[in-house]
């Protein structure tokens, strides 16, 4: 499956806010009785529809086709650990998402498109894969032609803010660190990810 490119309104009235897709809310309908607000659709879901939706929200979230997935669930089978939080790690290491927790873009698809026009650089050195897995102590910086308008865009929209606290980004410079891998209670993408692993069980 190829990543989603269609319209991205569509993927969050069915699956709820992904801010990591895109900035825009869920549609909501008022009912006949005025100030209750509920879903346009409210249908009971079965277990693998639910199942299947922690899936697609993970995958429309963080930007990765179906294939980069089986990869990042088979790797975090391989380590020790709970498989679901260490594919969240996978998922929240990658320098995509790297910069949309520092708040430099807003939203993962932004960054991913930074990313791949080489403006960015981590440790010095350019790197144009989304996917380029951080590690602690790696300082992320980017190219001086791109840097005046990043700080620009910083200062007027995406610095209000907080960075969570195994990342750091220092305003003056642009320049962000990598702290520490990212620990349980700083994933701020609500998901359930033990489904997502149990949704591929069958599979692999």
């Amino acid at each position: 499956m190829v990543r989603y490119r269609g319209p991205k309104k569509k993927i969050i009235n069915k699956l709820g806010s992904l801010p990591g897709l895109t900035q825009k809310s869920k549609r909501e309908q008022q009912t006949l009785k005025g100030s209750d607000i509920i879903d346009q659709k409210k249908t009971k879901a079965s277990a693998y529809k639910i199942r299947l939706n922690e899936k697609q929200k993970l995958r429309y979230y963080y930007g990765i086709n179906e294939s980069q997935l089986i990869k990042y669930i088979k790797e975090a089978k391989r380590k020790k650990g709970l498989t679901g939080f260490l594919l969240m790690q996978l998922l929240e290491m990658r320098l995509d998402n790297i910069l949309f927790r520092l708040n430099i873009v807003p939203t993962i698809a932004a960054a991913r498109q930074m990313v791949n026009h080489g403006h960015v650089l981590v440790n010095k050195k350019r790197v144009n894969i989304p996917s380029f897995q951080c590690h602690p102590g790696d300082l992320i910086s980017f190219k001086d032609g791109h840097l005046a308008k990043l700080k620009k865009n910083f200062s007027n929209k995406l610095g209000n803010h907080s960075v969570n606290d195994h990342l750091h980004l220092d305003s003056t410079t642009m320049i962000g660190k990598v702290n520490n891998v990212i620990q349980n209670h700083n994933l701020s993408f609500t998901v359930n990810e033990m489904l997502v692993v149990e949704y591929y069980s069958r599979l692999l």
